[in-house]
């Protein structure tokens, strides 16, 4: 799985909010790739949640 964010991101924190092991905020979201694999449920819950979908999934 690959998860990337596009530029749409506004930092609004929800994807931090439920899995931060893989999403944090600066700027924008930027995603720690080491930690997908093992928070793949959590990180398909944190694209649907995204409110402007920057969250893209491969």
């Amino acid at each position: 799985m690959t998860v990337t964010i596009s530029d749409a991101c506004i930092a609004c924190g929800a994807c931090e909010s439920i899995c931060d092991a893989v999403f944090s905020i600066e700027d924008k979201a930027v995603v720690n790739e080491a930690a997908v694999a093992d928070n793949a449920d959590s990180v398909k819950e944190a694209a649907d949640a995204c409110p402007v979908g920057a969250i893209e999934i491969a």
